[in-house]
């Protein structure tokens, strides 16, 4: 089932719908073009399958010059980092990257830079490690959530 062109718009390859809302998806031009509502669903199901629902970070304008400090997490007070993930939803990751052994497979993450023509950095997201299973001794990015814990109230 490939894309298929009509005039300006193509058919989503899950629904089959033909609109003008079909593009590729995701970040790496890995995924299929999908309709907005079939990439929307899809995406939301593997973000909630990755525990991946942090809430974006505010973009500050392109005058802002203060500094930004990481966020602190609610439940533990720790700092947390938040990357986009490359189906353009957001996880809340641990500072420190530990080795794969000591990371549960459903928590391991790897930052990677966007693919671009510049040597230059321009934009950081997390992809879920998957598939080939890394080297005991490789660094991932655990997620928070693996590291949180709750603090007790004053009591």
């Amino acid at each position: 089932m490939g894309a298929i062109q009509d005039r300006d718009q193509f058919v989503c390859h899950h629904c089959e719908e033909v609109s003008p809302t079909v593009r590729k998806r995701g970040r790496f031009d890995l995924m299929a073009r999908l309709c907005e509502r079939c990439w929307n669903t899809l995406a939301n199901e593997m973000a909630e399958a990755d525990g991946a629902t942090a809430a974006p970070r505010p973009d500050p304008g392109p005058d802002d010059v203060t500094w930004i400090e990481p966020p602190v997490c609610p439940e533990c007070g720790a700092l947390i980092r938040i990357y986009p993930t490359n189906y353009d939803r957001w996880v809340s990751l641990a500072m420190v990257e530990l080795p794969a052994k000591d990371v549960p497979e459903a928590f391991r993450w790897r930052l990677t830079r966007l693919p671009d023509l510049s040597p230059i950095p321009a934009d950081i997201v997390a992809v879920r490690v998957r598939g080939i299973d890394p080297l005991p001794s490789e660094p991932v990015v655990p997620a928070h959530r693996m590291m949180c814990v709750p603090q007790r109230g004053e009591s």
